[in-house]
This record gives structure tokens, C-alpha cells and sequence, in this order.
């Protein structure tokens, strides 16, 4: 027969199923650690939340907008947009940037790459492109809608710049992001037989997205 020896609640108090000290100053560490952690990631956050660029069309200029055949399109537009960084904290590097114009979701000229570019902390950059389009194809209907909008006294195209972007706080840099700006330009098209080129009536901000 073998002896059956049992232990009762009192005597497992007595052995002390507790965390002595060591554990406790181990534990205490890992969770002083983990909340320094946290707020870091934390402060990260609201530093790499950045307010996205904003951008102002200033001026635009059509020269040329004429059909070469019911389905090829000349055009020649110069175009300037302001980018603003709002940011205070945060700069951005613009790694590409192409700019191009449409009218009624059609591309009207080929595309202008611009030069890469950094703009610091609640800088302000001025950006200038001149637009060509050569025999660009568009649809039957782009003469009618242009005679239209000019016998209507006002002409809607879009300037379009669409890239890359990255962030940069103190020394550390982003990924890329893609960057889609649109600008709605309002022309009044040339009195009579006036030479001069189609002007912009007024400067319009510009829809960002990032």
C-alpha cells in the first residue's frame, strides 16, 4: 500500500505561489518597454500623417486647338499651377510628375515631364509646362462640343499632373506615393478673328489626391 500525501490551500500559501521580486522588476521592464513603444508609434503617426500638397492653377493659355481631320486634334496650351506644401514638419520629394490637358475625359496633348524636384517645409514652387498634342486622336464628336462651348462663350479643359511622391521627416524618407492632381481651367475663346491665344478667365484650385 502506498502513502497518498495531500496539500492543503494553507500549505500552498506557506510555499508561496506568488512573483518574488525578480519577476516582478522582469515584468514591470517588458511593460515600461511596451508602453515606450507604443508612444513612439504613437508620435510616428501623428508626425507621418501628413497633410496632402496643394495645388492652384495660376494661368493657361491655349494657342492652338484645331482639327486636322474629324478624328485628329493640333493643340498647343502653356499652362502654370502653383504646389504649396502645407506641412510644417514634413517635406516632399516629387521623384516624377508629368502634366497633360483633356477636355471632356479626352487627353488633348501629349504628356510634359517635369523635372524632379524637393520642396521643404510650407514651401511654395511654381511649375510651368508647355503642352503639345500632334495628330492626338479624338472622338467624331470633339468638333461639335468645341463649337458649342465657344458659341457659349466658355471653353472647360483640365490640366492634368498625376506622379510620384515621397515624405520626408528629419532623415527619414517614405515609400513611394501616387499623386493625381486636376485642374479645371476656364478659357473664353478669342473674339473674331483676334490672333491671340484663348486665356484662362480666372485661377482655380486644384483637386489632389494622394
Amino acid at each position: 500500500m502506498s502513502l497518498l500525501v495531500t496539500t492543503s490551500p494553507k500549505d500552498c500559501s506557506k510555499k508561496g505561489f506568488h512573483l518574488n521580486k525578480p519577476n516582478k522588476k522582469i515584468l514591470y521592464s517588458l511593460f515600461s518597454l511596451l508602453v515606450s513603444i507604443l508612444s513612439v508609434v504613437f508620435l510616428i503617426w501623428l508626425v507621418l500623417h501628413p497633410t496632402k500638397p496643394e495645388f492652384y492653377l495660376r494661368d493657361t493659355a491655349v494657342y492652338e486647338l484645331s482639327l486636322a481631320s474629324p478624328r485628329l486634334l493640333n493643340s498647343t496650351i502653356q499652362a502654370t499651377v502653383v504646389s504649396k506644401n502645407p506641412n510644417s514638419h514634413v517635406g516632399i520629394y516629387y521623384d516624377r510628375l508629368r502634366a497633360y490637358a483633356a477636355y471632356k475625359g479626352q487627353q488633348i496633348t501629349g504628356d510634359s515631364e517635369l523635372p524632379p524636384f524637393y520642396q521643404g517645409h510650407q514651401d511654395i514652387n511654381i511649375l510651368s509646362s508647355s503642352l503639345y498634342g500632334i495628330a492626338m486622336p479624338v472622338a467624331p464628336s470633339f468638333g461639335y462640343h468645341v463649337s458649342r462651348d465657344q458659341t457659349a462663350g466658355r471653353l472647360y479643359l483640365e490640366v492634368k499632373l498625376d506622379g510620384k511622391l515621397r515624405w520626408k521627416v528629419g532623415s527619414w524618407v517614405s515609400g513611394s506615393y501616387r499623386i493625381d492632381v486636376d485642374c479645371v481651367a476656364v478659357i473664353v475663346p478669342r473674339p473674331g478673328a483676334d490672333p491671340g491665344p484663348m486665356s484662362l478667365v480666372q485661377g482655380t484650385h486644384c483637386s489632389t489626391t494622394v
